[in-house]
């Protein structure tokens, strides 16, 4: 059958749970079947109402079994009109968060600020691209009071894009660095792309919570009338980062208060300041704020703090560009920890620039003595001087295992696609 946004809207309401990967089905969600590159989503639709999907969603009518079968044009284009639609019946804040590092830890700590007092819905993981942006709409329950909105892109008119699917009220952009430099086209090229949260609250009459240490975002935000400022000097909401060993902790001297963290680095501290700045601004004491952020420790191979046998593990294997490189590795440099080890994996989406990054980033691991260094990817192939270099971290990893080190404080960091979380293997538990 056939039918209009506000007809699947009303049958959304009857079940309102959306799945686009059969192995995750429930009985009772609506199946919508995404097609890719390389599959043909259709051809699961049986197979999801076999699984107990009350309705399949699918564009090509070959594949129409039965009533249960819903067609339509395209597939993702109902997806995400279905979440648009689903947003315009909430009047809440909407806090929108992009950049190019920090989107995920700034989203993790907002929201456990905000659910101090607030029933806040917000993107779960790092689902924070064309279809997770819908697909965590869609979880958004009748009974929210705030919702947060992490986006992600690596081109030009992304972030646009889901600016108009999640409208939100309020925006964050943690920074600009050098990150998928390949499709953004250069650092301006991401502020630009980036900025188009910006530029969607600047036409909506939207609030912003802008990092006064980033002097870009000066120019960025011009002509957006409501600015929360937050950052170390210049703000309505000020503080400075102290290292505790390995763990931030961030004191807020107007409120005399010391928020001890989980986070490693000092390059979290506008991620701390960021929820600090939210949470205040929506009226949630400072004793929650400190109380929230405290209790959050990362997961999920971000700054992750792992011991494994006699080693300590900074695993932050998540993503990586030159901006979020150096600051980790800077900050492993400043820490006090014995017999520091550097695993570090190829950065990707540098496109032209692959070669210039990866010689830079050389460059600065030689800048410090470390006991030992260990380069993995082809991106450093012929550059890695006098560290050894593995093509890939399963290669690597075998190696590790031969001589494993013990007592040493090891960072191990990459892009996603470098997968070094796979050198913990070659550790002892």
């Amino acid at each position: 059958m056939q039918v209009n946004i506000q007809e699947l809207y009303r049958l959304y309401l009857l079940y309102p749970s959306v799945q686009t990967d059969t192995r995750k089905l429930q009985k009772g969600d609506i199946f919508f079947a995404l097609s890719g590159p390389n599959f043909n989503g259709n051809t699961f639709a049986r197979q999801a109402l076999a699984a107990g999907a009350a309705y399949a969603i699918i564009d090509n009518k070959e594949y129409a079994t039965d009533d249960r079968c819903i067609l339509v044009d395209n597939v993702l284009d109902t997806l995400q009109q279905l979440a648009l639609y689903h947003r315009q019946q909430f009047n809440i804040p909407f806090i929108g968060i992009t950049g190019s590092n920090g989107k995920t830890t700034t989203k993790e700590l907002i929201t456990s600020v905000l659910r101090q007092r607030f029933i806040t819905y917000a993107t779960d993981g790092n689902l924070n691209n064309h279809i997770g942006v819908p697909l965590t709409l869609l979880k958004i329950k009748k009974d929210a009071q705030i919702a947060v909105i992490e986006m992600g892109a690596n081109h030009q008119k992304e972030i646009e894009s889901y600016c108009k699917i999640a409208l939100p009220t309020h925006g964050i952009i943690t920074n600009c660095g050098k990150a998928h430099i390949e499709g953004f086209g250069g650092v301006e090229g991401v502020r630009k792309g980036k900025g188009e949260l910006f530029d969607f609250l600047r036409a909506h009459n939207g609030t912003i919570f802008r990092n006064t240490d980033l002097d870009y975002l000066v120019s960025m935000s011009q002509g957006i009338q409501e600015q929360i400022t937050y950052g170390s000097t210049q703000a309505q909401y000020t503080g400075t980062a102290h290292m505790n060993g390995t763990f931030l902790q961030v004191n807020i001297p107007a409120d005399n208060t010391i928020i001890h963290s989980h986070l490693v680095g000092s390059y979290n501290f506008p991620n701390v300041m960021v929820a600090v700045a939210v949470g205040t601004h929506f009226g949630i004491s400072m004793v929650e704020i400190k109380k929230a952020i405290e209790a959050y420790e990362p997961d999920n191979s971000r700054s992750q703090w792992i011991q494994r046998g006699t080693n300590k593990i900074i695993l932050d294997a998540y993503n990586a560009n030159p901006t979020s490189m150096r600051a980790a590795i800077d900050n492993f440099a400043a820490a006090e920890l014995p017999k520091k080890i550097l695993w570090i994996g190829g950065m990707k989406e540098m496109g032209a620039d692959e070669s210039k990054e990866h010689q830079e980033l050389v460059a600065i691991i030689s800048q410090n003595k470390w006991e030992d260094v260990i380069l993995v990817g082809k991106e450093f192939k012929g550059l890695n001087g006098a560290y050894r270099w593995f093509e890939n971290s399963e290669l690597a990893k075998e190696e590790i295992k031969k001589n494993p080190p013990l007592h040493a404080s090891i960072l191990i960091k990459g892009s996603r696609g470098s997968k070094m979380e796979v050198l913990l293997e070659a550790l002892a538990s």
